[in-house]
């Protein structure tokens, strides 16, 4: 293609007149060799060129050409055939992967807790929550508001939409030894670490006592600093308890220091990506042996109107208060606030405890976008390059996964993207009846941001170990702009049965990319069971109920005296 249009030369200067004339800006001024958003083009500009451009050439430009391909000077290279662009998998991505090296050390999941909205307190209510395909979306609560209302609405009295915790305020501060003064200014988050955590390891069947001293690890993905612009109200005057109550780095230490444990106690921020890369962290600290037991989790509260107005301005949240993950009603996230914790161990280690296993890390990957088409979109070669990269990591064939967690936001863009990338990845060669399956748990409880990625394992883990597939909610119609079938891969829409395939245990992807370019994706395993003969004596007596508390008043309570 050389005449025409068809020629680089045209090409640069169709791009040229067409920047300028949607930014303003002088024709001399354009620099084809920058991103297209550094140049001032808006989303629907950028979206508009691929269709133009098919126009124009008499021949069909991919859509995701201006994605895949940053600057008009790549996209020309792309349309003309000149740079190879359409690199496989197994190619170099220019992408770089943190610390990703295999391990033979597989890693146990042994607990699991969480505090999600719509009342889900706990993996049972969850479950159920799920399988009926219950949304958690509502109206921003009014209780919470008070004088804060003109700044969240606005003028027009706009509704907000999300999904949030019921009693986001309450904590029992006497169960865990902080005094009411101190408790009063701890972040939300703090708090319902605290408590999930505890729920995660009596999940686990561990006394949280008896890990006194231990070399137990605290990774907690968090996102959110909203509290701190609260603590100051009318000029009060700050105290010490300011410091550690609006902290994000005390968010995993106040955890550590609870439990008295000396393991690693970090907080990690890559935005929506958080949790699944403390997951990936703690993965690599248990198989070095730098700790002997993870505590893994992430946390979100949203109470700021400035962030929310964010949010709002990038036009990535939902105007109809509804995420539809992979559909074709798809126009945007809802926001959700929630906590979840997994206990993780090495399997050995486990197994020589007599732990339950309910799964198992086979392995986790990490990267960055690097210079995509602006710092908040995604790049597709990076999510290919993660999704290759856990693979390898866990030394299993990308044939071989089963289901994937998506990051599913329900944004049109990035639905079409992370479909396009797990296509390329794990849906090549599939036959028509078996195709890779997709989820994604936001459309039931909100993206959760740095708790995002450790609600998708959650998910999965309770998937493989019951085997089954969870439907994913608020799925109808599916995507007119994602080829399924051509990509091999099809959305869970109904409750069903998980098939279980000869040879190998079943396998599961979960997938968290960060809106500023950090992406991270875990490999799990069904835990292959093993069979312990026991013969268990029953005879006449007394059945015993054993109940809890930290006081005799609690006790009487739990046993309903």
């Amino acid at each position: 293609m050389t005449d025409g249009l068809h020629s680089a030369d045209a090409l640069q200067e169709w791009f040229t007149h067409y920047i300028a004339a949607r930014t303003g800006c002088d024709s001399a001024e354009v620099n084809l060799d920058l991103p297209l958003r550094d140049l001032g083009l808006g989303s629907i500009d950028v979206l508009a060129i691929p269709g133009e451009l098919s126009d124009v050439l008499g021949i069909c430009v991919p859509d995701l050409a201006v994605w895949d391909n940053p600057s008009a000077h790549d996209v020309i290279k792309s349309v003309l055939g000149g740079d190879g662009s359409q690199r496989s998998a197994d190619s170099d991505t220019g992408c770089a992967v943190l610390g990703n090296g295999p391990t033979n050390e597989p890693i146990a999941v042994i607990g699991v807790a969480c505090r999600f909205s719509g009342q889900v307190h706990g993996v049972e209510p969850l479950w159920d929550f799920l399988a009926e395909k219950k949304s958690a979306i509502t109206e921003y609560p009014a209780r919470r508001l008070g004088a804060a209302a003109a700044d969240w609405l606005g003028d027009e009295q706009e509704t907000i939409y999300g999904c949030f915790l019921e009693d986001v305020e309450g904590f029992d501060n006497k169960f865990f030894d902080i005094p009411p003064d101190e408790a009063a200014l701890m972040d939300p988050q703090q708090r319902l670490l605290l408590e999930t955590s505890w729920a995660a390891l009596e999940h686990a069947g561990i006394l949280p006592k008896t890990l006194k001293l231990s070399h137990t690890g605290v990774f907690v993905g968090v996102s959110s600093t909203d509290y701190v612009r609260l603590l100051f109200p009318g000029g009060r005057k700050p105290t010490i308890w300011d410091n550690t109550g609006g902290s994000s780095s005390i968010i995993a230490n106040r955890l550590s220091y609870f439990l008295d444990v000396n393991g690693p106690s970090l907080v990690v921020d890559t935005a929506c990506s958080s949790s699944l890369v403390a997951a990936h962290l703690a993965r690599k600290s248990l198989a070095s042996g730098e700790c002997d037991l993870a505590v893994v989790a992430g946390t979100n509260v949203l109470i700021s109107p400035e962030v929310w107005r964010g949010f709002q301005e990038a036009g990535v949240v939902s105007p109809t208060g509804s995420c539809r993950a992979f559909d074709a009603r798809a126009d945007g996230m809802v926001r959700g606030e929630g906590c979840g914790v997994v206990v993780l161990e090495r399997l050995s280690d486990a197994r020589r405890a007599g732990r339950t296993v309910l799964a198992v890390l086979a392995g986790s990957a990490v990267n960055q976008d690097g210079r995509s088409n602006g710092i908040m979109a995604p790049n597709p070669r990076a999510q290919i390059s993660v999704l290759d990269s856990a693979c390898k990591c866990a030394d299993i064939d990308p044939a071989e996964i089963d289901y994937v967690e998506a990051h599913g936001t329900g944004t049109s863009v990035g639905d079409r993207i992370e479909a396009h990338a797990l296509g390329q990845v794990f849906g090549r060669g599939r036959q028509a009846a078996k195709p890779l399956m997709i989820g994604s748990i936001k459309p039931n409880i909100g993206h959760l941001e740095g708790a995002a990625g450790i609600a998708g394992l959650i998910k999965t883990v309770l998937m493989l170990q019951r085997g089954q597939l969870l439907p994913s909610g608020a799925f109808e119609v599916p995507n007119p702009n994602i080829p399924f079938a051509e990509l091999g891969l099809a959305v869970v829409e109904e409750f069903q049965e998980w098939p279980a395939v000869v040879g190998r245990p079943r396998r599961a992807g979960v997938s968290s990319f960060g809106f500023g370019g950090t992406n991270a994706h875990v490999i799990v395993e069904q835990a292959v069971e093993r069979v312990v003969e026991r013969v268990v004596e029953v005879g006449p007596g007394v059945l015993a109920w054993v109940v809890s508390a930290r006081t005799a008043a609690g006790v009487g309570a739990q046993a309903g005296c």
